[in-house]
Formats: C-alpha cells, structure tokens, sequence
C-alpha cells in the first residue's frame, strides 16, 4: 500500500470517526431530552412526525455503518487492506453465526428476539448492523489490548488477548443492554425456569432489567471466540504496533456507549448506568494512561508473525 493511499484512508477514517461522533451526540441528547417518555405534542405535529419516523428508521443504523467506516478504513490504513477484509469478514459472519444461533434457539444469549428498529434482518433475525457494530467495537477492543497487555504471539498471549476482548464487550453490554431493550430494539422473553436448579435459575432469570447472566457469558464467549479467530490472521504484535498508538480505538469504544448512558440515566436505570461507567470507564482509562507511557515491542515480537498482517501493503 502506498503512502498516499494510507493517508487516504486515514482521512476517510478520520471524517467517518467525526460523523460517528457527533451521531451519538446528538442521538444521546435526543433520548435525554424530548425522546425519553412523555413524548412533548409537538413531536407529533405532521411534518415533526415525518422526521422523527425518519430519524428512527435510519438514524441507527446509518451511526452503525459510519462506526464500520471507521474502523475499517482505520484499520486497513495501519495492516493491509486483505488482512483487514479477512478479519473484518471473520468478525461479522462469526458473531452474525452466534446472533442467529442465539435468536433461533437460545443459545449462547439466552431467549430474546429483534425487532425492527434496527433496520433490515438477515434471514429476518438478526439486523445486518448487529455484526458489523462487533466487526468495529472488536477492532477498537484490539487496540485497547495494545495498550494493556503485551504484544506477544504465543498461544497463551493469543487466548489472553482474546479474553480480555470479550470482557471489554461485555462490559460496553453491561449499559447498552438495559437501554436497548427499554426502547424496544430488543426483547427478552426468558421461560419459566421455576423447576429448574437453583444455578440455572439464577443464570437464566431476568434479574437485569429483564436480561439474564446467560447474556453476558454468550458475549464473553462470543466476544473471546471471534477475537481469537481475528488473533490467527493478525498478531498480537501487528495489533500492538500498528493501532495501539492511536487514540482512535479509545474514542470509538467510549462514543458507542454515550447513547445507552444517556438513555438509562434519563429513564431510571441509574444503576445499569453507574455500573456501565465502571465496566467501560476502567479500560477506558486504564487504555489512556498506558498510552502515555507506551512500553517497548518486545524482540521476539518486532521479528515475528508480522508479515502476514502487511500482506495487503
């Protein structure tokens, strides 16, 4: 890849990361103001209405596709355009595999179904912007990991760096879930589990503003599963080197959890909230310091496994 076509696709990322930016703003203000219960008479006005069926339908879903924009012109800027449509195809078609699973039968998420609020549903179950916003939120999760954990390419760094992926997105669930189902782009609809043991009543009850634990153990696997897929085509050392020196993963994980802070504050949902600015502020911040005060790529790693991540170049 030329230099001038990496600069372009920086540039790209950069106005992509912008329009995903001020989307969620104005979005999170948006549900903490005149779109949180009661709705004021003037949003049904005629023309109003129009806007705000409008804004709804395709609001979401266009933050979701920018989000994607971003992170893939970003990522394919700093390892290769075929690494990144390889990593990028694994990361959809993985979690899409999971998402269909988990609305067909149950498994790993528990019972829950989409609605259509979230725009067009592949095979009419999973909307198509559900695994691309997993393609782009495990991108700025391996840049996150850049940060926290050390670049090496064993196995067990490799399962490590997985793992600490899948938490980093169940923890962005922890808030989004609450809030999404509150505004109906999702539904539970767990079963009755009275005469089912004390342990898996405990992991499959609603005991989360109507989500069960079953949901954040199918993130975590899901999340460590497709991670450690996207681990075999790019390293650890190549994620470390070529992301982790932008904040550009920090500022797309923290953004895509304004909207649900916004909508579990402003409804009630306090503690979802306060809890959801623990699981992501941590990282978040944790990311930001260790950025400072970058640590040096190991040897082993700056003359490892690299090449295959610049294959695209």
């Amino acid at each position: 890849m030329s230099a001038s076509q990496r600069t372009l696709l920086l540039r790209i990322a950069g106005l992509a990361l912008l329009a995903h930016v001020i989307a969620h703003v104005l979005s999170s203000i948006a549900f903490a103001t005149f779109l949180a219960p009661p709705m004021p008479a003037w949003l049904a006005e005629p023309f109003n209405a129009k806007v705000y069926a409008f804004g709804m339908h395709w609001g979401g879903q266009g933050t979701v596709v920018l989000g994607a924009i971003a992170g893939f012109c970003f990522c394919a800027a700093m390892i290769g355009m075929r690494p990144t449509l390889i990593v990028g195809a694994l990361a959809f078609f993985l979690s899409l595999g999971a998402e269909l699973a988990g609305t067909f039968t149950g498994l790993p998420f528990g019972v829950y179904y989409y609605t259509q609020a979230l725009g067009y549903k592949i095979l009419d179950l999973v909307p198509y912007n559900i695994p691309t916003s997993w393609f782009y939120m495990l991108v700025a999760c391996m840049g996150m990991c850049g940060r926290l954990l050390p670049g090496t390419d064993d196995s067990t760094s490799r399962w490590w760096w997985a793992f600490v992926c899948g938490l980093l997105l169940t923890a962005w669930d922890v808030v989004m879930d609450p809030a999404m189902v509150k505004t109906a782009h999702w539904l539970w609809n767990v079963p009755d589990l009275s005469g089912e043991s004390a342990f898996v009543r405990f992991i499959g009850e609603p005991i989360f503003y109507g989500m069960p634990i079953t949901n954040w153990l199918g993130w975590l696997l899901t999340g460590t599963l497709v991670a450690r897929a996207m681990l075999v085509v790019v390293p650890p050392s190549t994620w470390a080197r070529q992301l982790s020196h932008s904040d550009i993963p920090l500022v797309l994980y923290a953004v895509n959890g304004l909207l649900a802070f916004a909508i579990c504050f402003r409804q009630g949902m306090v503690p979802a909230g306060l809890l959801g600015l623990v699981t992501m502020g941590l990282p978040l911040w944790l990311s930001w310091r260790a950025g400072r005060r970058p640590a040096p790529i190991p040897a082993r790693a700056r003359l490892g496994t690299a090449p295959i991540a610049t294959a695209g170049d």
